[in-house]
């Protein structure tokens, strides 16, 4: 079926009507229904309209400087790899002065030969290796904490794109909601000109004052969900003031997704999150071979110098060992608990790694769904809205069919539309998770094979 913009299909609907109401000689509803018909070409026409260029880069860059977790984490991601150098470094040396072997029954340090003033210097060097392996961990954290940097980077783009096409689906919600109002009140003014002329029925009147009062709820409960949604833009954002800006009211038609090849092999190697927990296996692994370093002992090597009154003085060296005495709680657990860590990352990162596909094809086929929802609303059912809408006015105006069906018929035509513009909203949305999940845009795929 060839497609049929939506400007053409408002004005052969108005053609429709005027050949309806010419045949029921009803001029007093024609007069009525053009100025309903023109507000449905004007509401209509608006969805082939031009878009403006996306504002949600600039949104999703300014997030990026002002959000103040993410500014946060970079910065804790910064205190950790400026940390490293240090967890590498040999602790302190130790330097004190004592007095030894001095009487107590008098001071005097020349009386006793052992008497002596001593200057000493200790540091304690932890077996070969083990400062290297502490400074990897360190720097393995860093580097773990970049890639959840990353990782909440991608959320909050994600997060904030679908609050985006949100409040812009919402504007256009009511917008709708505002030209459906009006269309009813149009309505409304026929359907009682017709019960002051004797043509009509008060029911009439009373339906469509119903159907008034609950656009009108909906409209609130649209409103509240602006706020709402701009309420959250304005979270990601940090911003002092109120989000005032429209969401975007114009989606231009979506490009052709590359395949799910293509996608699962940019997956596993830009995600973040995986990126993470392949790095979270390296510390691990790392983590292991320092409890296994634990078994050795660390050198303390202390030296002195004693100075004596006329006498020669003292010089001193010592060597002490740690002695793992107490290796069943020490040493052992902190070696267990290195090996449990080291297999929870590992089926961490297996369980990712085997999920990572899945949910490729799952958002791809939310994707093609509302891709081909989205073409059976603009080709099939908006045509066949707006024949029922036309011959459904025709048959009021002839006294064939009750109010509500015509006023149903009429409503249905504008929010089949709206549902199809839906479809188009959810899959920007679905489109910003996917590439949340594959760690970059699509648009840096073309060419790509």
């Amino acid at each position: 079926m060839n497609m049929i913009s939506n400007r053409q299909l408002c004005f052969h609907s108005v053609r429709r009507v005027l050949k309806a109401e010419k045949n029921a000689s009803a001029l007093f509803l024609h007069r009525g229904f053009m100025a309903t018909v023109f507000l449905l070409v004007t509401t209509l026409s608006s969805v082939c309209a031009a878009g403006e260029p996306s504002r949600l880069p600039g949104l999703i860059d300014e997030a990026y400087r002002n959000n103040q977790e993410l500014l946060s984490m970079e910065a804790n991601a910064e205190a950790l790899l400026a940390e490293a150098p240090f967890a590498g470094s040999l602790p302190d040396p130790v330097v004190g002065v004592a007095l030894l072997n001095v009487p107590v029954d008098t001071v005097d340090f020349d009386l006793e030969p052992m008497t002596q003033k001593q200057l000493f210097a200790s540091q304690r060097f932890p077996w070969f290796g083990t400062l290297t392996l502490r400074q990897q961990v360190s720097e393995l954290k860093a580097v773990e904490a970049d890639f959840q940097v990353q990782v909440r980077r991608l959320e909050i783009a994600r997060s904030l794109a679908g609050a985006w096409y949100d409040l812009g689906f919402i504007r256009k919600s009511l917008q709708t909601n505002e030209s459906l109002k009006t269309l009813v009140t149009q309505v409304l003014r026929v359907a009682e000109t017709r019960y002051a002329t004797g043509k009509g029925l008060q029911q009439d009147i009373l339906a469509g004052q119903v159907q008034h009062s609950e656009l009108i709820d909906e409209g609130v409960t649209l409103a509240s969900r602006e706020r709402v949604v701009r309420a959250g833009i304005g979270l990601l954002l940090n911003r002092n003031d109120f989000f005032a800006e429209d969401g975007p009211m114009v989606l231009d038609d979506l490009g052709e997704i590359p395949h799910r090849e293509l996608l699962g092999r940019v997956a596993l190697q830009l995600n973040p999150l995986l990126q993470a927990r392949k790095t979270a296996i390296d510390r691990a692994r790392v983590d292991v071979q320092l409890a296994e370093k634990g078994y050795l002992p660390d050198f303390d090597l202390r030296l002195g110098y004693g100075q004596r009154d006329d006498r020669p003085d003292f010089f001193s060296a010592t060597v002490g060992i740690t002695v793992p005495l107490w290796q069943s709680k020490r040493q052992d657990s902190q070696l267990a608990a290195a090996e449990k860590r080291l297999l929870a990352a590992q089926k961490s990162l297996l369980g990712f790694r085997q999920t990572l596909p899945h949910t490729i094809d799952q958002l791809l086929a939310e994707i093609d769904g509302a891709r081909e929802n989205h073409r059976l609303f603009r080709e099939a059912l908006s045509l066949q809205a707006a024949h029922l809408a036309d011959a459904s006015l025709a048959a009021y105006s002839v006294g064939k069919i009750e109010f509500n069906t015509m006023l149903s018929a009429r409503i249905r035509l504008l929010r089949i539309e709206l549902k199809a513009e839906n479809y188009k909203y959810q899959l920007y949305r679905k489109v910003a998770e996917l590439e949340e999940l594959i760690g970059t845009t699509l648009s840096s795929l073309e060419g790509v094979q």
